[in-house]
């Protein structure tokens, strides 16, 4: 947005601006030509014409030739122009020619490469100091020294407004890589909290589905169903993840009177829960007395942040813990407690060593998947809770979750 607003004026306002003051010193040039010296209208003209180039068409031309060229032709009419005159015309001349190459300085700092900035500035702020020579030269050297010192002062104003345009443009480029680190890792986030969790369902019924096709066929549809189910279930979590991102998007759709997707938040623990249920063999135990009232006074990130540690927990439990005979999610809030906190659990059972099928979900050698547990205990660790996790004394595994509300 910025960018093209900057684009927009680039084009709409400096350009035509400096079309009209290039016409303006050419014509100032051949009108003051023949009081003001044609050397010294000549070397102002294409100080002038150098700066307002790069100054309206930078994306064309180069600021470094042109800066090479402006310098050589500053110090030709520095070195061989006329004998000092104290002529008006001729004084204006080199004023002009100053203010030329202090803005030429300052494009110079802002657009040039860092190392040819470098070297170019104090040479053009050499020759910007002292252009005044050519009207008068001071009676002793310290007088000249001082002359120059004084007008070197606009040069090095000049280079600090270009460095500091340089630095602030740096900084929002920065910014924006970082928006776009944020973005792409909020959208891994998602995306492994949330798909993952039903493609391991799927993968789950699948593998159900190979063992009962033999010797109960009949059992297959029904599986085939909640496979299809999954399926259209992590087909919507991606396209809600990506929607939720895309600001354009929900631009678009609020114009059209459809709200923008909220994240998930308590309300759709219990449906996590449900699909786990249907999608494994073992029994869940939910406790979530949460009203509606208390689900109001939870903060959406809290709630977002419950729901995710809920989704990984049980996402793990199926791929570490698929045969476990029970599984316990608690979300409990007390809003009225001296320091009210949201508390998440989600605990299963040890998983029987003796029946088949009992180990880890099969996921052809994948480790790891994203965030996962660590990742939320960062997270948590933001909001000021406290995430974690951990075996059990029976040989389960237990995830524990504070998250405060205030």
């Amino acid at each position: 947005m910025t960018a093209n607003i900057g684009n927009h004026i680039q084009r709409r306002v400096v350009r035509p601006a400096c079309a009209a003051l290039a016409v303006l010193a050419v014509a100032g040039g051949l009108v003051a030509g023949g009081s003001a010296g044609w050397r010294s209208v000549a070397s102002m003209t294409v100080v002038v014409l150098g700066a307002l180039a790069v100054a309206g068409w930078r994306d064309r031309v180069h600021v470094v030739p042109v800066a090479l060229g402006v310098a050589a032709v500053s110090t030709l009419g520095t070195v061989f122009g006329d004998p000092p005159v104290q002529r008006q015309s001729t004084g204006m001349a080199t004023l002009v020619e100053i203010a030329a190459t202090l803005l030429l300085v300052c494009l110079l700092a802002r657009y040039a490469p860092a190392r040819a900035a470098v070297l170019l500035c104090p040479a053009l702020g050499v020759l910007a100091s002292t252009a005044m020579l050519r009207l008068q030269v001071p009676p002793t050297l310290l007088e000249t020294a001082a002359q120059s010192a004084f007008f070197a002062l606009g040069a090095i104003a000049a280079g600090a407004v270009g460095w500091y345009l340089r630095a602030l443009e740096s900084r929002r480029l920065r910014s924006v890589r970082e928006a776009r680190r944020h973005q792409r890792l909020e959208l891994a986030r998602d995306l492994h909290d949330f798909v993952a969790h039903d493609v391991s369902g799927i993968v789950v019924l699948a593998q159900a589905a190979q063992v009962v096709g033999a010797d109960q066929p009949e059992k297959v549809l029904p599986i085939l169903q909640q496979i299809e189910a999954a399926g259209l279930q992590a087909l919507g979590s991606m396209d809600r993840t990506v929607r939720m991102l895309d600001d354009s998007a929900g631009t678009d759709r609020a114009a059209a009177g459809e709200g923008r997707p909220q994240t998930y938040g308590l309300p759709d623990i219990a449906d996590v829960v449900d699909r786990f249920q249907d999608a494994g063999r073992a029994e869940v135990h939910a406790d979530i007395p949460l009203s509606p009232e208390q689900v109001g006074l939870v903060p959406r990130e809290v709630a977002g942040t419950a729901h995710r540690i809920v989704v990984e927990a049980l996402t793990n439990v199926r791929r570490h813990a698929g045969a476990t005979p029970l599984v316990s999610v608690s979300v409990r809030c007390d809003p009225t407690a001296d320091a009210p906190v949201l508390t998440v659990s989600v605990a299963n059972s040890a998983s029987p060593l003796t029946e088949a099928g009992a180990g880890p979900l099969k996921d052809g050698g994948r480790r790891g998947g994203g965030t996962g547990l660590a990742g939320l205990a960062e997270r948590a660790g933001a909001l000021g809770g406290i995430l974690e996790y951990g075996p059990r004394s029976d040989g389960g595994w237990q995830v524990t979750a504070a998250l405060p509300l205030d």
